[in-house]
């Protein structure tokens, strides 16, 4: 956060969504002394469009405003807010902002202050926890104050500590925390268990804000009830609206004014981006928008709460790619995927070719339940690994891998294992699969690759929805009838394809020498 624009632009503050904070409350409250904290000894921790590593940070005037609401005090001295949440999308400082705060917290804090970084998952959470631990070495006078661990930073001074949690493990007992628990990327919280244990947890002390900051996700969870960040948004808007009264609740939220507003064009993008121009650079919109899906645009640039699923690929984009008579190369790469179920469901064998200037995707089989079959129909497992052993030993290619996700299919596994093929395991799980999406997309986008045109792989891509998981953007399945198998063997073998090579092995060079 380096020297911010000379002209403040007009969208930064307030954001969309704001629950009234009175001003003498304002100035009773500690957003001013964070923010000086914060400009005095908290510095830049990588290089960015807003400012090189290591120049101290310089809070906008938007930052500053959130500080001053969100930390106010009653005329008892007490925090106003028990509860705050702050959402905003991608890319605009919320980790060095949050970070400051949690050293602000335990250096301005009470003796005896418990600051918590919290995400659904302990990377994530190490993020802003790991921001406050370089600021703290990038920083002489920081670094002569704390004592760093891996998993804390303690002051010693003061007998307090700042710690790193996750709902993937944590323990209930112990927790006390004050002045500032930092939960980072609320939407991605499979559950409220954290979210209820660290509120109720902080009950026992004067001062303890639950402080989330996040961008927009999904508006339900796995079960198909409200999520836990949604819910929290509901609330927000409630209190804005005058619905509900609580002063305890701080809301604050930036999104476009309208719901249906145009994800494509820059005063969208400013509405829900304070730092557009300045901490985020528009040009990397301008190049997103156009090779990422709109569900997921909107859910982490426009900062939109989105239904589970959406249309995928834009219309004709699929059509585009087609390449029929695509000449055999000899010799050629390639990599075979394959997905599906034994039964109700359909099978996939899915060939990417690698010697031209594309890769080219071409079915090679498709098991699919006849709808005249009768009860207990199976995919033939049988005929599709014959199917699969006869490309691989076929003499005009090179197979490179042979990639699948063995879950259900371990006998396959070990058949081809057996047989001497380069098999590889890929599980479909969304730490693999959202990318591989991803990757997937931009390449239809971008007419990254060929297809040959096969009716079934255009069916099962037409079948395909998006379906937000908390890592990101998947592919899915709108309804049990609707197979997408085809779709989900091309993504992951795409992903495949476009890895490097693995390098050949060294020829064995012999050489005579004469005595």
């Amino acid at each position: 956060m380096a020297q911010r624009k000379s002209k403040e632009t007009n969208y930064s503050w307030p954001p969309r969504w704001l629950t009234p904070v009175p001003q003498s409350e304002q100035d009773l409250g500690d957003g001013a002394i964070y923010a000086k904290f914060a400009e005095a000894v908290c510095r830049v921790t990588k290089d960015s469009v807003a400012s090189p590593a290591g120049k101290l940070l310089l809070l906008r005037d938007w930052q500053k405003q959130l500080l001053s609401h969100a930390l106010a005090r009653r005329e008892d001295g007490r925090f106003r807010h028990r509860t705050a949440l702050v959402g905003m999308a991608r890319k605009n400082g919320k980790s060095a902002l949050a970070a400051s705060m949690g050293l602000a917290g335990l250096t301005l804090g009470g003796n005896g202050s418990e600051i918590y970084s919290c995400a659904a998952d302990r990377d994530q959470a190490r993020i802003v926890f790991g921001t406050a631990k370089r600021m703290i070495e990038l920083d002489e006078e920081l670094s002569s104050m704390f004592t760093l661990y891996r998993d804390a930073i303690e002051f010693k001074e003061k007998a307090s500590v700042y710690r790193v949690l996750s709902a993937e493990a944590y323990t209930k007992e112990g927790l006390n925390p004050s002045p500032l628990v930092i939960f980072d990327e609320v939407h991605a919280q499979p559950s409220w268990d954290l979210w209820n244990t660290l509120s109720l947890a902080g009950g026992a002390r004067a001062d303890s804000l639950l402080f989330g900051i996040t961008t927009a996700g999904v508006k339900s969870d796995s079960q198909g009830q409200d999520s836990l960040c949604y819910s929290l948004y509901q609330y927000g808007q409630q209190l804005v609206k005058g619905e509900k009264v609580d002063p305890s609740f701080f809301f604050a939220w930036w999104e476009p004014t309208a719901a249906d507003a145009d994800h494509r064009k820059p005063e969208v993008w400013a509405e829900a981006n304070p730092g557009l121009g300045d901490i985020v650079d528009i040009q990397d919109f301008e190049s997103a928008v156009l090779r990422t899906p709109e569900a997921e645009f909107r859910t982490k640039r426009c900062n939109t709460f989105v239904s589970t699923t959406t249309a995928w690929l834009p219309q004709g984009s699929w059509e585009a790619l087609i390449y029929e008579g695509r000449p055999h190369i000899p010799g050629e790469d390639v990599v075979l995927a394959f997905d599906g179920s034994f039964s109700n469901d359909s099978t996939a064998l899915i060939a990417w070719y690698l010697g031209g200037e594309r890769p080219h995707c071409s079915v090679i089989g498709l098991w699919e339940k006849p709808d005249n079959a009768e009860q207990g129909w199976f995919v033939p497992v049988a005929e599709v690994e014959q199917a699969i052993i006869s490309t691989a030993r076929n003499n005009r290619i090179t197979v490179r891998e042979i990639v699948f996700d063995p879950a259900r299919w371990n006998r396959t596994f070990m058949v081809l294992d057996e047989e001497g093929l380069p098999v590889l395991a890929y599980p479909n799980s969304a730490e693999r699969m959202v990318p591989a999406t991803a990757k997937f997309y931009e390449g239809v986008i971008n007419q990254s690759f060929t297809h040959d045109g096969n009716e079934g792989l255009a069916r099962h891509i037409a079948n395909c929805v998006t379906k937000q998981s908390s890592r990101g953007v998947m592919v899915a399945k709108a309804s049990a009838r609707r197979k997408v198998d085809a779709a989900v063997a091309a993504i992951f073998g795409y992903d495949r394809a476009t890895q490097p090579p693995p390098p050949k092995p060294p020829v064995a060079q012999f050489f005579s020498i004469q005595v």
